[in-house]
């Protein structure tokens, strides 16, 4: 096999014809010729592409060859897991390659039904607090652009799990590109894919089911209840519900299983023209061939003589902010994109590190009490619009160019906007502390240093669930919690977790961990 590191313009990198060509011209005429790594260096006066490039007689194929051998008769023992997320439904496909049984729990739609539900909320500004954009099959992540870069290099296999997706319906670009994504509209279909692959290989998959509450035998784990009225058995539960299962926590406070409260970020949506971004990054007036162009900004602030950081999470270029609130009296916001990342919109959170001092007043709460700080800003937010525009209901989002924010005034017009359901000219300071506000200020202002004309876009309100603000605490080895034997708390709400790779690789680590636990 011969490998070759090569830069080329884009043009080429991005036309298989125009590479072909040009690899000939090189002296290269092998048959097959596979891009293995692709990445953009926009550091010299024209855009240049970094290609590492296989070459051989025959294509290369993918590493992860596994196809399941086991007849649903002879599955082992069964392992429930709450959630089916990326975590939850990782977990079901490594337990039925190690030969037991998964019955997956999850309180929303499967991904079909689910755009019913997120058609209610965009138009109707209807929330239904079971099956939303956070909420449902493939979890927050399946409407909200399937990005997959990941930093958790430690935690597991990600080529592995990246081939995997491929597998099941996800473009091989994905294996390829250095910020992989799949994209909202194709990851219905990826989805659908894997839980089809559980079932054949006899799991289960239980829809619109909501877990109520967990059976302990002293303090080990026996069974859980359903919302249906139904009780499962199990002595293994993998809790993979994400960080916005607010209910999951107040029900393992109530039965008093160790919870520890866990810093988080907390801030905004900031929307540009993609073109705008374009030109900052590719410093062209037309990308071309090129895709839709990313940001990544932080700045190091100071307010009240405590120096925190803020930062963009989640940048969508080419994408779409979408209504990503789970209950009906609250405001929250997230971003996606297309596969294509084709919209005229760019978008990215803006946040604000979130301390322990910042909860202080919420202290009676214990453990909860990041969380609840949490819910105070989404429900003012939405007490705010409410009053502010007289609407029995409303998804609609407090809305301040970030010209007028720095100056403390309402904008009298806000910009076009990728957010369907509307937005409402507010002044921010009426919605979040002041730490917030001064630590915003400065860190736009010094983004707009980075990026001449960051200034002319625009604030959308509230970007809130960057992280889960509890943690589910575990074993370092076993990875089962301290207190509960059995339990196995797992992926991006339980605190170990950052995004759809690294959930995916924690659910396979923690069907391994159960498993291990059968073995003893």
């Amino acid at each position: 096999m011969k490998e070759i590191k090569i830069q080329v313009s884009p043009e080429i990198a991005y036309n298989s014809a125009a590479l072909e060509e040009f690899l000939k011209k090189e002296g290269y005429f092998e048959p097959f010729v596979q891009i293995r790594k692709r990445s953009i260096d926009a550091r010299q006066k024209s855009v240049k592409v970094n290609l590492d490039i296989n070459l051989d007689q025959k294509p290369i194929t993918l590493d992860y060859q596994y196809e399941y051998f086991h007849s649903p008769k002879k599955l082992g023992k069964s392992i429930l897991i709450i959630g089916a997320g990326p975590a939850g439904m990782f977990a079901a496909l490594r337990c039925i390659e190690l030969g037991f049984k998964p019955i997956i729990i999850e309180r929303g739609s499967d991904v079909r039904l689910r755009r019913r539900d997120l058609a209610a909320i965009n138009k109707d500004h209807v929330v239904n607090p079971e099956s939303n954009y956070c909420f449902g099959e493939g979890g927050a992540g399946t409407y909200s652009d399937g990005k997959l870069y990941t930093r958790s290099k430690k935690r597991g296999d990600i080529k592995r799990i990246l081939e995997i997706l491929v597998k099941y319906g996800a473009t091989s670009e994905i294996l390829v590109d250095a910020h992989p994504h799949i994209g909202t509209n194709k990851l219905p279909m990826v989805v659908t894919s894997l839980r089809e692959a559980i079932l054949n290989a006899g799991g289960e998959v239980h829809f619109n089911e909501k877990m109520t509450d967990i059976i302990l035998n002293k303090n080990k784990i026996a069974g859980v209840e359903l919302s249906s009225g139904s009780t499962i058995m199990a002595d293994a539960l993998i809790l993979a519900t994400g960080h916005s299962a607010r209910d999951i926590f107040y029900l393992l406070e109530r039965k008093k299983i160790l919870l520890e409260a866990k810093e988080f970020a907390l801030g905004v949506r900031i929307e540009h023209q993609q073109s705008f971004v374009d030109q900052c990054q590719y410093k062209v007036v037309e990308r071309g061939l090129l895709p839709a162009a990313a940001y990544s900004l932080v700045s190091q602030t100071i307010s009240g003589n405590k120096q925190r950081g803020v930062f963009s999470f989640c940048m969508c270029p080419g994408g779409f902010i979408v209504p990503s609130s789970t209950s009906q009296a609250e405001l929250v916001v997230n971003g996606m994109s297309p596969s294509r990342r084709d919209s005229k919109y760019a978008n990215s959170g803006v946040v604000v590190a979130i301390q322990k001092e910042d909860w202080a007043e919420f202290k009676s709460f214990g453990h909860l009490a990041a969380l609840k700080f949490q819910e105070k800003i989404e429900q003012e937010a939405y007490t705010k619009v409410i009053s502010n525009t007289g609407n029995k209901i409303t998804q609609s989002m407090p809305a301040q160019l970030i010209k007028d924010f720095q100056l403390n005034k309402i904008s009298k017009t806000t910009l076009d906007t990728s957010y369907q359901p509307g937005l409402i000219s507010m002044d921010f300071r009426e919605i979040f502390p002041k730490f917030i506000i001064e630590s915003l200020k400065q860190g736009l202002n010094d983004f707009n240093n980075k990026m001449k004309g960051y200034e002319n876009g625009q604030i959308i309100g509230i970007e809130s669930r960057t992280s889960s603000p509890v943690r589910i605490p575990r074993d370092n080895i076993t990875l089962m919690h301290p207190e509960i034997e059995g339990l196995f708390p797992c992926g991006e709400g339980a605190g170990y977790a950052g995004g759809i790779v690294s959930a995916a690789m924690d659910g396979e680590r923690c069907a391994e961990a159960a498993i291990s636990y059968f073995s003893k």
